[in-house]
Protein backbone atom coordinates (compact mmCIF):
# COMPACT_ATOMS: atom_id res chain seq x y z
CA UNK A 1 0.00 0.00 0.00
CA UNK A 2 1.49 3.35 -0.89
CA UNK A 3 1.08 6.31 1.43
CA UNK A 4 -0.67 8.45 -1.16
CA UNK A 5 -3.47 5.90 -1.54
CA UNK A 6 -3.93 5.56 2.22
CA UNK A 7 -4.42 9.32 2.61
CA UNK A 8 -7.21 9.72 0.06
CA UNK A 9 -10.11 11.70 1.54
CA UNK A 10 -13.68 10.49 1.45
CA UNK A 11 -14.55 13.37 -0.88
CA UNK A 12 -11.82 12.25 -3.28
CA UNK A 13 -13.07 8.66 -3.11
CA UNK A 14 -16.61 9.80 -3.98
CA UNK A 15 -15.24 11.69 -7.00
CA UNK A 16 -13.22 8.67 -8.15
CA UNK A 17 -16.21 6.36 -7.69
CA UNK A 18 -18.54 8.49 -9.76
CA UNK A 19 -15.96 9.06 -12.49
CA UNK A 20 -14.91 5.44 -12.93
CA UNK A 21 -16.41 3.44 -15.81
CA UNK A 22 -16.68 0.25 -13.69
CA UNK A 23 -17.19 -0.26 -9.99
CA UNK A 24 -14.82 -3.25 -10.10
CA UNK A 25 -12.05 -1.01 -11.36
CA UNK A 26 -12.72 1.47 -8.58
CA UNK A 27 -12.63 -1.27 -5.95
CA UNK A 28 -9.36 -2.76 -7.17
CA UNK A 29 -7.64 0.62 -7.63
CA UNK A 30 -8.74 1.88 -4.19
CA UNK A 31 -8.55 -1.31 -2.16
CA UNK A 32 -6.19 0.15 0.45
CA UNK A 33 -8.25 3.31 0.90
CA UNK A 34 -11.44 1.32 1.34
CA UNK A 35 -10.04 -1.18 3.83
CA UNK A 36 -11.69 -1.16 7.26
CA UNK A 37 -10.04 -3.19 10.04
CA UNK A 38 -11.97 -5.83 11.93
CA UNK A 39 -13.79 -4.23 14.86
CA UNK A 40 -12.07 -6.53 17.37
CA UNK A 41 -8.63 -5.56 15.99
CA UNK A 42 -9.56 -1.90 16.11
CA UNK A 43 -10.71 -1.89 19.75
CA UNK A 44 -7.74 -4.01 20.81
CA UNK A 45 -5.49 -1.46 19.11
CA UNK A 46 -7.29 1.35 20.93
CA UNK A 47 -6.46 -0.35 24.21
CA UNK A 48 -2.78 -0.45 23.26
CA UNK A 49 -2.74 3.17 22.08
CA UNK A 50 -4.56 4.43 25.17
CA UNK A 51 -2.66 2.14 27.54
CA UNK A 52 -5.77 0.59 29.09
CA UNK A 53 -6.97 -2.96 29.57
CA UNK A 54 -10.19 -4.26 27.99
CA UNK A 55 -11.59 -4.91 31.49
CA UNK A 56 -11.23 -1.21 32.33
CA UNK A 57 -13.03 -0.20 29.13
CA UNK A 58 -15.84 -2.69 29.73
CA UNK A 59 -16.35 -1.54 33.31
CA UNK A 60 -16.57 2.13 32.30
CA UNK A 61 -18.84 1.16 29.40
CA UNK A 62 -21.21 -0.82 31.61
CA UNK A 63 -20.79 -3.90 29.42
CA UNK A 64 -20.91 -7.37 30.96
CA UNK A 65 -17.39 -8.85 31.03
CA UNK A 66 -17.97 -12.14 29.20
CA UNK A 67 -19.93 -10.42 26.41
CA UNK A 68 -17.26 -7.73 26.19
CA UNK A 69 -14.49 -10.27 25.83
CA UNK A 70 -16.38 -11.82 22.92
CA UNK A 71 -16.38 -8.35 21.29
CA UNK A 72 -12.62 -8.05 21.81
CA UNK A 73 -12.02 -11.57 20.45
CA UNK A 74 -14.23 -10.99 17.42
CA UNK A 75 -16.71 -13.77 18.19
CA UNK A 76 -19.56 -11.25 18.66
CA UNK A 77 -20.49 -8.16 16.70
CA UNK A 78 -21.69 -5.11 18.60
CA UNK A 79 -24.96 -3.26 18.22
CA UNK A 80 -24.74 0.47 17.59
CA UNK A 81 -25.58 1.15 21.24
CA UNK A 82 -22.80 -1.19 22.37
CA UNK A 83 -20.34 0.68 20.14
CA UNK A 84 -21.46 3.96 21.69
CA UNK A 85 -21.11 2.53 25.19
CA UNK A 86 -17.59 1.41 24.29
CA UNK A 87 -16.84 4.96 23.15
CA UNK A 88 -17.64 6.15 26.67
CA UNK A 89 -15.61 3.27 28.11
CA UNK A 90 -12.60 4.37 26.07
CA UNK A 91 -13.21 8.04 26.83
CA UNK A 92 -13.32 8.85 23.12
CA UNK A 93 -14.00 12.25 21.60
CA UNK A 94 -16.98 12.77 19.31
CA UNK A 95 -14.69 12.47 16.26
CA UNK A 96 -13.03 9.30 17.56
CA UNK A 97 -16.50 7.88 18.18
CA UNK A 98 -17.48 8.51 14.56
CA UNK A 99 -14.43 6.45 13.50
CA UNK A 100 -15.37 3.70 15.97
CA UNK A 101 -18.88 3.61 14.51
CA UNK A 102 -17.49 3.46 10.95
CA UNK A 103 -15.22 0.59 11.91
CA UNK A 104 -18.20 -1.25 13.41
CA UNK A 105 -20.11 -0.54 10.19
CA UNK A 106 -22.77 1.25 12.23
CA UNK A 107 -24.53 4.51 11.46
CA UNK A 108 -22.53 7.54 12.51
CA UNK A 109 -23.96 10.09 14.94
CA UNK A 110 -26.25 12.55 13.19
CA UNK A 111 -27.09 15.89 14.88
CA UNK A 112 -30.62 16.06 13.42
CA UNK A 113 -31.56 13.01 15.49
CA UNK A 114 -32.19 14.24 19.05
CA UNK A 115 -30.76 11.14 20.76
CA UNK A 116 -27.62 11.30 18.62
CA UNK A 117 -27.29 15.03 19.35
CA UNK A 118 -27.36 14.37 23.11
CA UNK A 119 -24.80 11.56 22.80
CA UNK A 120 -22.47 13.66 20.62
CA UNK A 121 -22.82 16.61 23.01
CA UNK A 122 -21.89 14.39 25.95
CA UNK A 123 -18.91 12.90 24.13
CA UNK A 124 -17.69 16.34 23.09
CA UNK A 125 -17.92 17.60 26.67
CA UNK A 126 -16.26 14.50 28.17
CA UNK A 127 -19.32 13.33 30.09
CA UNK A 128 -19.38 9.86 31.60
CA UNK A 129 -21.79 7.16 30.47
CA UNK A 130 -23.79 7.61 33.69
CA UNK A 131 -24.11 11.36 33.09
CA UNK A 132 -25.10 10.71 29.49
CA UNK A 133 -27.80 8.25 30.53
CA UNK A 134 -29.21 10.89 32.91
CA UNK A 135 -29.23 13.56 30.20
CA UNK A 136 -30.94 11.17 27.79
CA UNK A 137 -33.59 10.39 30.42
CA UNK A 138 -34.05 14.09 31.24
CA UNK A 139 -34.82 14.65 27.57
CA UNK A 140 -37.21 11.67 27.37
CA UNK A 141 -34.84 9.80 25.06
CA UNK A 142 -33.97 6.09 25.30
CA UNK A 143 -30.85 5.32 27.31
CA UNK A 144 -27.93 3.48 25.74
CA UNK A 145 -28.21 -0.28 25.98
CA UNK A 146 -31.88 -0.23 26.93
CA UNK A 147 -34.71 -2.08 25.29
CA UNK A 148 -35.50 -1.06 21.74
CA UNK A 149 -38.43 1.30 21.30
CA UNK A 150 -40.63 2.27 18.35
CA UNK A 151 -37.90 4.48 16.87
CA UNK A 152 -35.52 1.51 16.70
CA UNK A 153 -33.15 2.63 19.46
Amino acid sequence: MNQQTAQVTTKELWAKLFQTPTVGGFLSENEASCAVPAFSDYISGLCRVKGIKPEQVLKKAGIEKSFGHRLFSGTRNPSRDTVLMLAFGFGLTADETQQLLKTARAAMLYPKIPRDAVIAFCLYHGKSLVDTQLILAENSLPELGGRRNQEGY
